[in-house]
């Protein structure tokens, strides 16, 4: 319990200083300075300063998404192992749940982009949807090899055990890695699925859904975002590249835990802002052409798992 609510209260802290670290690299690699990278900290306290303007047309369905995503963007974090085994008893760590969880996210977000009738909503949701449909499927795909080789589906025992899976195992949960980074651009909203620093109506499409949003609601939304963020690096790191999780449940070995868990997460998200930085913005319809790479990477890892 304690445990759970250390999570609840660090990693949603911790999510706007990962998008600052993203960003900042981004800047770099494009030869800017860039803001610094607690810049994000700032625009959640200016956003939660600000008066809404919402349209009469909104229905519950407006006013209650940026709650659900939050809420569902801390269940998903607290869900993600990050010490190590004794997470195992949070009861909805399961990885079907929590990809559920992250799906349920997605629907209502979808459905807040068309509550109030806009046609930058409306299109932003339609082209969510197309990729979502594709993404749960890479998703799910990636992560059950890792299932199949442990032979759980507990998130905290899948992340443990794959820390002493023989070597011949590599082949699959690497392949696995790599389906599971092409969902995690398409979830998290990168380049080259979205560009989430752009308002191009042409290109973008999370930032479509939420352009009706202002206020304490944009910030939540903006903060659910980088929670899901964190979420997805967390879970790639520590699911496939699992060294330094603890089966103990001293102090110390905890906090060595967490701490290996931040480090190799900024690895990743540095990775990330350069994967971001040298690639462009592929065309919609060539979207899923990607996803569908991803979606044969998984397979093959379950193969070689099952074999």
């Amino acid at each position: 319990m304690i445990l759970i609510i250390l999570k609840f209260i660090l990693l949603p802290l911790l999510s706007p200083l990962m998008v600052g670290i993203v960003r900042k690299v981004k800047a770099l690699m494009q030869n800017r300075q860039g803001a610094r990278i607690y810049q994000p900290y700032f625009d959640l306290w200016k956003l939660f300063h600000k008066d809404e303007v919402i349209s009469p047309d909104a229905s519950w369905i407006f006013f209650a998404t940026p709650y659900i995503l939050f809420g569902l963007s801390i269940l998903v974090l607290v869900a993600v192992p990050v010490f190590g085994s004794v997470e195992s008893l949070i009861p909805f760590s399961d990885f079907l749940v929590v990809i559920y969880m992250v799906a349920a996210a997605t629907f209502f977000l979808a459905l807040s982009g068309i509550d109030v009738g806009s046609a930058f909503g409306g299109f932003g949701s339609s082209r969510e949807m197309t990729l979502a449909a594709l993404t749960e499927g890479v998703l799910l795909f990636a992560l059950l090899p890792v299932a199949l080789l442990t032979h759980t589906t507990n998130l905290a025992l899948m992340a443990t055990y794959a820390a002493n899976l023989p070597v011949t195992s590599y082949f699959a949960v690497i392949t696995a890695f790599l389906g599971y980074i092409i969902a995690m651009f398409s979830e998290t909203g990168r380049i080259p699925f979205d560009n989430p620093a752009t308002h191009l109506e042409l290109t973008m499409i999370h930032e479509a859904m939420i352009l009706e949003y202002s206020g304490k609601r944009l910030a939540l939304i903006e903060w659910a975002s980088a929670n899901k963020l964190l979420f997805f690096a967390l879970l790639g790191v520590n699911m496939f590249f699992p060294k330094g999780l603890t089966q103990a449940g001293d102090p110390m070995a905890l906090l060595s835990a967490f701490g290996i868990s931040v480090f190799k997460t900024i690895l990743l998200l540095v990775v990330i802002a350069v994967a971001e930085s040298s690639v462009a913005k592929f065309r919609l319809f060539r979207l899923p052409d990607i996803l569908l790479t991803g979606f044969i990477l998984g397979i093959i890892a379950i193969l070689v798992a099952v074999i």
